[in-house]
Parts: C-alpha cells; structure tokens; sequence
C-alpha cells in the first residue's frame, strides 16, 4: 500500500460478541491490527495465534479486532463464533461481520488478513496469509518507532459473556480402550486418563498452553485435539504446537515425535522432532509401525514412521479443493480427522463437507460424500445427494459395516454405510452442540460434545444417550 489514508470506519451494523461496539477513533495513539478471519478455518486459526503472541510482545503498542468473516450457514450464528473465540482463547474484541461489509470496506480479498493501523488512525498495510507472522512484527515495529514510542495506554476493552471455567472445556479428541477413554480437554491443554464411566485417573499436562516434554506433571500441550491409541501408546496430534506428541502410559512420559511449535511447511524426512515440521495436525490414526496425520493446515494427509522417525506424504497436493485421483494429485480442504480399517483410510474433509477414502496400497482417493467447497447442508440419502456441514470426527463401528460421523455445524451425528450404503441422520435424545470427536467401542459410542464443553456416551443397544460426570 502506497499511501496512507484514513481507515474506514467500522460499520454500525457489526455483530459485537465478547465486547462493547468498538471504533476505529477509540483506538488512537496504538498501533491496530484488524484481523479478518473464518472460525472453520486452520490458515486463521495460525494467524491468531501468531497474533497473540505479537501482542504479548508488544502489550503496550498494539491494539487487535478481530472481524470474523461467516463460510457456513452455522457461522451467521454469533454464539457460534463467540464459542469458536473462546475456544482459540483470543483476549481481544471480536465481531460478527455477518454482511461482509468490513471486508468490502477495507478491499479484503482472502482471509485471513490483517489490516495495520497506525497511531495517527490511517490505514497503512495489508497483510494476506497465514505466514506473515515476521512481516507483521517489523511492520509493527515501525510504526510504533515512528512516533518514539510514544504510546497511548488504553484500558482493556470490557469483555462480555466470556465462559466460566468448567470442568471440560471445549473437547476435541477421544480414543477408547478396552478399560480406559482419553479425552483431550483442548481448552485446558491437557489430556485425561478415565474409566469408560468418565471418573478421571491421571492428567497429562500442566493445564498451561506450552511446548515441554517430560513427566506428566511436568509436560504440557496446546489446545491437542486429535487421539490415537496403540497398546501402550496414546499419540496426539497437539494442534496449536503444531506438533505429534506421545504419552507413554506405562510411566506417563511424553515426548515429542514431530514438530517444532510453530508452523511449518511439512517435508518428507527422518531426524529430530525439531528438524520435522508441521502445520495445524488435526487428527491421528495408526498402528504399531506408522501413525497417519490428517494436515489440516497444508490440506494433505501425512505419515510418521515410528521405526526411522521419517514423515512421508501420504496424500495431497496441498492445493486446497476437492478433487479425486492418485494419492499425490489429489486436492483436500482442510482434513480434519481420520478412521483407518486395514488399507483404507477415511478422512473427514472439513471445508468441503465431504468424506473421502484413500485406498492406501493403491494410492487412490475417492469422494463417498460431498460436491464442492460451498456445497454444503443437512440432508439424507444417496451418497451424491445427502449433504453434510462442517464434519469433523469419523468412528468405524467395530460390529457393522458403518461410519458414523460427526456432522459438527449440524449439530448432529450421521451415520454412513460401508460398500455403497446411503447417509442417514441418527436420532439421538438431544441435539448436539459442534460435536468434535467420536470414539467407538462395541455396544458404545463416546461422543465430544465440544460446544457444550461435555463428553457424552452413546449406548447403541438401547438408545441411552449419557453425559460423562469427567472432573466434576
């Protein structure tokens, strides 16, 4: 950008969710980072928090707004997007923009994007991508040396609303063994050990956001989402370190098999976990010789041999889209969990609302559920009919030929029949809130019900549907 012009105004009409109504005039005096971003997005959700760690360094001169940008029909819902903040945990102001008209205003072309603000209140750059994270801090840098560092402290915007702490807090991984469920509590950065009834038997994890190998009590994770269990291993993919983790349950230890803390382009090669990054792992699934990683923020299916510690492509260009074909032709959107039985993976395509399989030996992939990036809903039926809405947990049904799925946006859970079946809606007793992840076992369905921050289990028998009393 050229030159400076004064910002635009931010439009009566916005949707404030955890703030007062906030003007672009109110923040003078600090430099202002408005952040355009989409709640279902991994590329936003590494920005964010690229952000956040720019305002701790820079507390006195940067003020940020985030305006979140609605995909789905869901996100037009601010208590959605309200959930998916707190969920992020960003401590600044954030506003529905539900008609886009921030975005025309400011001539935003993707997100995320962030616009930088001066002091003197004129519009100064535009920042596109979710790897700008080192031009923000030098831009930010100057225009806070421009002015001396002659700040203006402000009091904190006044939050409203903010969730309470509870017990679980936005739950986002299972896996279930013969006596044992795991849950990752993504919102409190820890993983809990507990029987299948929900009483909790040891905690992984310091409760504190953080990258730290070691003793349970000593290690920490940052918001870990995805589970997998392999005999005396619980792998998992801990989202916001951008990192595969492993907790040894014999002693408790973790360790950190991949991935350095910050995000990163993923390449094939063995070596250190520092030397192997990764970028927004959702979801894990493997046996005793490789774990596979569903790479939602580099659209691609990726594989960690445990032997030789070696990534390996798996599946994807990397492009983001929808496309079939082999392996490494074939286009993702954000995969965002996985469920394996033999050779064949099934991957849950959030931003495409699709379901596909990756014929492993083959190196194939084919689409079972979903048209297109905006081609979304709620609908049973045949597979090129029914519609799905941001899905993001599968579990294989250990006694029948079906994939159950949580269809998150639609608060709902779907079941899919193997070899050719139609989709179906599943009744339950209540209406689920953003389920993130399913675990199965026979006669049971463990379900994490992130957005109403519980675990709820399933028995397929008799149709009881259960809440999980974990840390209460």
């Amino acid at each position: 950008m050229n030159a400076a012009y004064a910002a635009p105004e931010l439009p009566a009409q916005l949707q404030w969710l955890n703030a007062d109504p906030q003007r672009i005039e109110a923040h003078r005096g600090r430099v202002l980072g408005l952040v355009f971003w989409n709640a279902a997005s991994p590329y936003c959700h590494t920005l964010l928090g690229e952000l956040q760690r720019l305002q701790a360094k820079f507390p006195l001169g940067l003020s940020l707004i985030g305006i979140h940008l609605p995909r789905f029909d869901s996100e037009l819902d601010g208590r959605l997007v309200l959930k998916a903040a707190n969920r992020l945990g960003l401590p600044f102001p954030v506003a529905n923009d539900r008609g886009w008209s921030t975005w025309q205003h400011y001539g935003i072309q993707s997100w995320p994007s962030v616009a930088l603000v001066d002091t003197r209140g004129r519009l100064r750059e535009l920042f596109t991508g979710d790897d700008q994270a080192g031009r923000l801090e030098t831009a930010i840098q100057g225009l806070i040396d421009e002015v001396g560092g002659a700040l203006v402290q402000t009091d904190p915007p006044r939050r409203l609303g903010a969730e309470a702490r509870l017990p679980l807090s936005f739950p986002s991984g299972l896996a279930v063994g013969e006596n044992h469920l795991y849950v990752a509590d993504t919102g409190h950065h820890r993983i809990l050990e507990c029987t299948h009834s929900g009483r909790v038997l040891r905690e992984f994890g310091t409760g504190h956001g953080d990258l730290v190998d070691g003793a349970p009590e000593d290690a920490a994770f940052r918001h870990p989402r995805g589970l997998c269990l392999v005999r005396e291993s619980l792998y998992v993919a801990d989202t916001g370190n951008h990192a595969l983790r492993r907790i040894r349950l014999l002693d408790g230890a973790v360790e950190t098999l991949a991935g350095t803390g910050l995000p990163g382009t993923p390449r094939e090669g063995s070596g250190k976990a520092s030397e192997l990054p990764l970028n927004q792992p959702w979801d894990v699934v493997g046996n005793l010789d490789r774990i596979y990683i569903a790479m939602a923020g580099a659209n691609q299916v990726w594989e960690f041999e445990l032997g030789e510690a070696r990534l390996k492509l798996t599946a994807g260009s990397g492009e983001l889209g929808l496309a079939d074909g082999p392996a490494h032709g074939a286009m993702f959107a954000h995969p965002a969990a996985l469920a394996q039985v033999q050779q064949t993976l099934y991957i849950a395509d959030a931003a495409s609302s699709a379901i596909r399989s990756l014929q492993i030996t083959q190196g194939q992939v084919q689409t079972l559920v979903g048209q297109g990036l905006y081609e979304f809903g709620d609908q049973d039926g045949q597979r090129r009919e029914a519609r799905l809405q941001y899905p993001l947990a599968l579990a294989l049904d250990p006694s029948s030929p079906v994939l159950w799925i949580a269809d998150s946006y639609n608060g709902s859970l779907r079941r899919l029949r193997l070899g050719g079946g139609d989709v179906s809606t599943h009744p339950l007793a209540q209406q689920l809130e953003q389920p993130a992840a399913l675990a199965a076992a026979p006669g049971s369905l463990w379900i994490a019900n992130s957005g109403a921050h519980e675990v709820l289990r399933y028995d397929l028998g008799t149709g009881k549907l259960g809440r999980l009393p974990i840390g209460e």
